[in-house]
């Protein structure tokens, strides 16, 4: 019986114990790199939209000669889909000027 064990081939239990460990590490290391790029990309994203809408309110205003005071006539005349931010905060026209909303 001891031929059979010396032929056959596989890992130990400490071998897969130190593979676990390395992957527990790795994931431990990357899980909140992950989770912080997300943020940064959802804050990069509003920033776009908000710089895209404030265009659009330029645009708007030149063409029509007259100042808005709420973003709704964009969405009327299809100058712009949405007035909310990619992570979902609500976008506001105030002095001219577009602003999240907290």
């Amino acid at each position: 019986m001891k031929k059979f064990l010396k032929h056959e081939k596989g890992f130990t239990l400490v071998e897969m114990l130190v593979v676990l460990m390395i992957i527990s590490i790795l994931l431990l290391i990357a899980i909140p790199n992950m989770t912080k790029n997300n943020e940064v990309a959802g804050s990069k994203g509003c920033e776009a939209t908000v710089k895209l809408i404030q265009t659009q309110v330029h645009a708007y205003e030149i063409e029509n000669g007259k100042k808005l005071e709420s973003l709704q006539p964009l969405l009327d005349e299809n100058y712009i889909e949405t007035s909310t931010c990619p992570n979902g905060e609500v976008l506001k026209l105030t002095n001219g000027k577009v602003e999240e909303t907290s």
